[in-house]
């Protein structure tokens, strides 16, 4: 089969095409040099295109969602960025959705910004503000 584009699938040049962006924004400074290198970018490439052959390329954890990001089960720090069986080995990666990804731990909205109310089911907002919940009650 003769291929256009360098990537085994349109899905997987479109993540391509967001890696310097990601990189960039999302790396921390001690991890960037490794996130932009050729040694990742290969290894990435190559763990995506073997979990596109086992599942289609499914998330690892919640089954349901395409995979988005390639996440290292043990997280990189400045003492095993250096490290190949931590930061390129198969073993040490998943592929995973993006809200799957988020909830890890150290990475997207986990814990930091909490809602200021929810919806009942006539959909009224209920405040979840302790304010709110102390000048409801009597005095």
């Amino acid at each position: 089969m003769l291929r256009t584009s360098k990537y085994s699938n349109e899905r997987e040049a479109g993540r391509n095409a967001e890696l310097p962006f990601l990189v960039e924004e999302m790396a921390k400074d001690f991890a960037r040099s490794f996130y932009a290198s050729k040694r990742w970018e290969k290894c990435r490439k190559s763990y995506i295109d073997n979990r596109i052959n086992i599942d289609g390329g499914m998330c690892e954890e919640c089954h349901k969602n395409l995979g988005y990001i390639v996440h290292h089960k043990t997280a990189i720090t400045e003492a095993n960025v250096s490290d190949p069986d931590v930061t390129l080995s198969h073993d040490n990666l998943e592929y995973v959705c993006k809200d799957c990804h988020d909830m890890f731990e150290g990475h997207g909205l986990v814990d930091k910004v909490k809602p200021l109310f929810v919806f009942d089911e006539d959909g009224q907002p209920i405040s979840l503000r302790e304010i709110d919940k102390s000048a409801d009650s009597p005095r």
